[in-house]
């Protein structure tokens, strides 16, 4: 993870920039749709690279993801400020429940290179970054709203398109839990690679995952996409009010807790098939995560 926060803003720009110089001041209006995942060819590494961002922050929920889309959305020069600190202020209103994360990702890299979770302390921090999650929305009104206020009318729209674009790639790398990731795919063939598992390893994992993830609660992810089509149809609006999307807390709320408490179950059944070679590492990757700042990236 040679520097998180830089190949994210490379894999951000891959995946989500509709051209090369529209982060560089250049108007999102004259540009493409932006390219899904599923649609990028050639660049493996910066499609890994997010996909490996939205496995271990969930923070903000869909909030997040509108930050993250303005690091790409291509804006400007006169708009450029204001853009800039409004992505600021949303990052702001997120930083509870990024610190929050952060504890609980900290927490997650000690018990793995300690090979002894302290359950308690884990199962708190999950329900405290649910907690803190759950007020993001609301917070971050006012910005959204001004947000929308600077944007044009095609901006907006292109905003909308960037933000559904994370939501399909968070989807496909928490694809695991609802049955819907790749053969030969998702979280556990990533650690396979990673870690560079034995047969018997990955074999051992799976059986216990099957077990284990019972206790964690299922996600339904209509509710997020059905949050992700009230919040477009109006953000695309001539006038908007983040205040009127009655259910944005309560999505975002239920995506960030399946996030936290999925993300630290697997952990804690991981480990006692790991070498310790292979936990330190793991426990590595995971410090790496939690000293990660979203908004340390570039200005859009």
């Amino acid at each position: 993870m040679a520097s998180i926060a830089c190949r994210m803003g490379i894999g951000a720009a891959v995946l989500f920039a509709a051209g090369a110089t529209a982060g560089c001041g250049g108007n999102s209006a004259s540009t493409p749709p932006p390219a899904t995942a599923a649609a990028v060819d050639g660049d493996d590494d910066a499609t890994a690279d997010l996909t490996e961002h939205h496995r271990y922050h969930h923070h903000g929920g869909v909030t997040l993801f509108i930050a993250m889309s303005l690091d790409t959305l291509g804006v400007s020069p006169e708009q450029r400020a204001a853009v800039a600190k409004i992505r600021a202020d949303l990052h702001a209103r997120m930083e509870p429940a990024r610190a929050a994360e952060q504890t609980l990702v900290a927490l997650l890299a000690d018990g793995l290179a300690a090979a002894n979770f302290e359950t308690a302390k884990v199962d708190a921090a999950v329900a405290q970054l649910t907690a803190a999650a759950a007020v993001v929305h609301e917070a971050s009104a006012d910005a959204l709203n001004d947000l929308h206020v600077v944007l044009t009318p095609p901006e907006r729209a292109a905003l909308v398109d960037k933000v559904e674009a994370h939501w399909a790639v968070w989807r496909e790398a928490n694809a695991d839990d609802t049955g819907a990731a790749k053969v030969g795919g998702g979280r556990l063939a990533t650690l396979a690679t990673d870690l560079d598992l034995a047969p018997d390893q990955v074999d051992k994992i799976r059986a216990a995952l099957g077990e284990g993830m019972k206790t964690v609660p299922r996600l339904d992810p209509q509710e997020t996409t059905t949050e992700l089509h009230a919040f477009g149809d109006a953000f695309r609006s001539e006038k908007f009010d983040a205040r009127s999307l009655a259910t944005a807390s309560v999505a975002n709320t239920h995506l960030v807790g399946w996030g936290a408490a999925h993300m630290a179950r697997f952990v804690e059944i991981v480990s006692p098939v790991l070498t310790p070679d292979q936990r330190a590492k793991l426990a590595q990757g995971l410090h790496e995560h939690a000293n990660h700042d979203p908004s340390a990236q570039g200005t859009p």
